[in-house]
């Protein structure tokens, strides 16, 4: 159960606006999210589309605009890059996962990297992941480059 908590700037007695709202748990007092917070709770999220078996949603996590490098050249836009990746979502079983275990945003807030190990499916570590994230005009965090090695 969450409660919503607004935030509203008062002067005089007079309502001037709301400046803030978000849902909490009805039993945890109220706590400021960081953006490297946020950050790593949409790439973990992210992760979990491929977990879940979900191109859809997987999608939804890069920019319309992202460029991901794979192979020879680099895959430029959201369809190019789920064709790509539409292989990877086949089958009952993810074939690889990733976690970051480096986020950093910038002081402005608007972009941030992720970063973290790329494991198979025993858990062994075959690479890390390197990922840019911009928060958009709707305030959603997007990838908008990414590089394995």
């Amino acid at each position: 159960m969450h409660r919503i908590v607004r935030i509203r700037v008062r002067s005089a007695g007079m309502l001037l606006a709301p400046i803030a709202l978000c849902a909490l748990p009805s039993d945890s007092p109220a706590q400021t999210v960081t953006a490297a917070q946020e950050v790593e709770a949409r790439e973990r999220a992210f992760a979990q589309t491929l977990e879940d078996r979900d191109l859809d949603a997987f999608l939804t996590f890069v920019s319309p605009e992202a460029i991901f490098f794979s192979g020879e050249k680099p895959l430029r836009g959201r369809e190019e890059i789920g064709k790509a990746w539409t292989p990877y979502f086949s089958g009952p079983n993810a074939p690889f996962s990733w976690q970051p275990d480096v986020v950093e945003v910038l002081e402005s807030g608007d972009l941030a990297i992720t970063s973290g190990p790329v494991l198979d499916r025993s858990g062994e570590e075959v690479g890390r992941f390197n990922s840019i994230w911009r928060r958009d005009a709707d305030g959603e965090w997007r990838v908008v480059f990414d590089r394995g090695s």
